[in-house]
């Protein structure tokens, strides 16, 4: 075994080909800042099309089941706001067809929503195994492995169209395995954007790479509602092959850390570790060949300080945040705005304002954290202030549109921005925690233990909505505004430690000043 390890540490430290190619080109060592380009737009690239392939089934879900569309509406007189509808959905169903078995039967509704909770499960489960395998294994192969295994799982499901598959069985274990090479990316996409960035700018660079998130859902759904009057065969194939030629991007171009593709950090200094009182302002690797650093286990990585409240907190943030992602467009077309029901494409499309909110609200988090030097207050401050957008968009959105755009957006803001911060910026800090003293082998361990517990909120989330939205919206929205309040006290005492550290900051430097004062009089 001696001799084998020795030759995978060596392939893994060797250059991917397409940088060594773009060398051969300029004839020289790519910079340490070109790097950092390419990580980030690789990377953004590479999680976006995991966003756009995860999309797709919420898309075809009505062409799947088309009575999907219609559950919950049976009391609300949305026809009478649009006289043509009926006709519009007979020619639609002439085009697409009276949806697909097993899915068009009376259950369909259920079946699809299965098909989610296996999803979500199976991906959840599958983050803590791949932040294991990825502080194991070279994370370019991990990442790549991933990508082309969920694009050929998506691609399958749309494979079930042409094949003429109608057994349910053969769409759960597809989504299933589908969800477990997805889980893969999350872990892998933070470690290596952690092993180039340091502490000091990373939760504003974080916050606006964190876009990518939002970016997949749209394109997602623009491209599976394009392929729809193709045959939804495509509205799956074509997001799998994305996915799948994104991954051969991944395998040829992303170096995976600096010691990886030899890059120098002195020549372009963006995270200065020479400032006074910074210790973990260094990126994620240090260079130590003497020293044989071992992977950090999983019970070890919970123990890290901070990890537990953060994991913790993004469970009841990603349940709210999810819940919007998987019933927002559902809930806009039951309610009147302005007296007038939207139709279910209008909803779909005013219902993206969530993610560009989302967006902003990423940028502006990871911002304020680095300028106050205080995670852990930044999520709890929007968190708590998530609550009144919450309750202000059920109770004043449905008076007219524009409201409803504003709130929406402020709703967006407040729910994900402490989401995005705590899956980058605060996954990557803790993966780099002082206590691990220097160990660079523990970051996607961490990011998938976050992560992987936000994730079943992530499935609770939206599961717990299908039962409670039958009897009330106005409890749907109690029990988000209650999961955003749990979420902020659960880092309380992260909170009250960086309020103190701040307190005990500012006396430090007070105390020099006033000395400095003392000694200019004696003089």
């Amino acid at each position: 075994m001696g001799p084998f390890r020795e030759a995978a540490e060596r392939n893994q430290n060797k250059p991917p080909i397409g940088i060594r190619f773009l060398e051969s080109i300029k004839k020289k060592r790519l910079s340490y800042r070109t790097h950092q380009a390419i990580v980030l737009i690789v990377t953004f690239l590479a999680y976006t099309s995991y966003h756009a392939a995860r999309k797709t089934t919420s898309i075809v879900k009505s062409t799947l089941d088309p009575e999907s569309s219609e559950v919950g509406l049976k009391f609300v007189p949305w026809r009478i706001t649009y006289l043509s509808e009926p006709v519009e959905r007979k020619s639609l169903s002439w085009k697409l067809g009276d949806g697909w078995a097993p899915f068009n039967a009376s259950d369909g509704t259920a079946l699809l929503g299965e098909l989610d909770l296996a999803f979500l499960a199976i991906y959840a489960l599958g983050m803590y195994f791949s932040g294991h395998l990825g502080d194991r294994m070279n994370l370019r192969m991990l990442l790549t492995i991933g990508m082309v295994g969920t694009g050929i799982f998506t691609s399958l499901f749309g494979v079930g169209f042409w094949a003429n598959v109608h057994n349910f069985y053969y769409y759960l274990i597809v989504q299933m395995l589908a969800g477990l090479f997805q889980s893969t990316g999350w872990p892998s996409v933070v470690a290596v954007v952690g092993n180039w960035f340091g502490k000091k700018k990373r939760g504003l660079i974080m916050g606006i790479w964190n876009a990518h998130t939002s970016v997949g859902n749209i394109s997602g759904s623009l491209i599976a509602a394009a392929m729809l009057s193709y045959g939804w065969g495509w509205s799956f194939v074509l997001p799998g092959l994305l996915i799948a030629f994104g991954g051969l991007l991944v395998f040829a171009l992303l170096p995976v850390s600096p010691e990886a593709v030899g890059a120098d950090k002195d020549e372009d200094e963006l995270d200065s570790p020479n400032k006074a009182g910074e210790e973990v302002t260094e990126p994620l690797l240090v260079s130590d060949s003497d020293v044989k650093q071992e992977a950090v286990g999983f019970i070890e990585a919970w123990k890290i300080p901070g990890v537990a409240p953060f994991a913790l907190c993004l469970f009841f943030a990603k349940l709210v945040a999810y819940t919007f992602l998987y019933w927002l467009p559902f809930y806009i077309s039951q309610t009147a705005i302005d007296g007038k029901y939207l139709s279910d494409g209008t909803a779909g499309n005013l219902s993206t304002l969530f993610d560009v909110g989302g967006v902003v609200g990423g940028i502006l988090a990871g911002h304020i954290s680095d300028r106050l030097d205080a995670r852990a207050i930044t999520a709890a401050s929007f968190m708590y202030c998530s609550i009144p957008a919450l309750f202000f968009y059920r109770s004043y959105g449905h008076l007219s549109l524009g409201l409803n755009i504003a709130f929406m957006l402020l709703t967006g803001m407040f729910v994900n921005g402490p989401y995005a911060l705590i899956t980058t910026a605060v996954s990557a800090d803790l993966g780099t925690h002082s206590s691990l003293k220097g160990n660079s082998r523990a970051l996607a361990t961490v990011t998938a233990i976050i992560d992987g517990t936000g994730s079943v909120g992530a499935a609770i989330g939206p599961l717990l909505t299908g039962y409670i939205s039958a009897k009330s919206w106005g409890a749907v929205f109690t029990m988000l505004m209650a999961a955003a309040l749990v979420a902020g006290l659960l880092l309380t005492r992260l909170v009250v430690a960086e309020v103190a550290a701040k307190i005990a900051e500012s006396r430090s430097q007070g105390s020099p000043a006033s000395k400095a004062q003392a000694a200019a009089f004696d003089v």
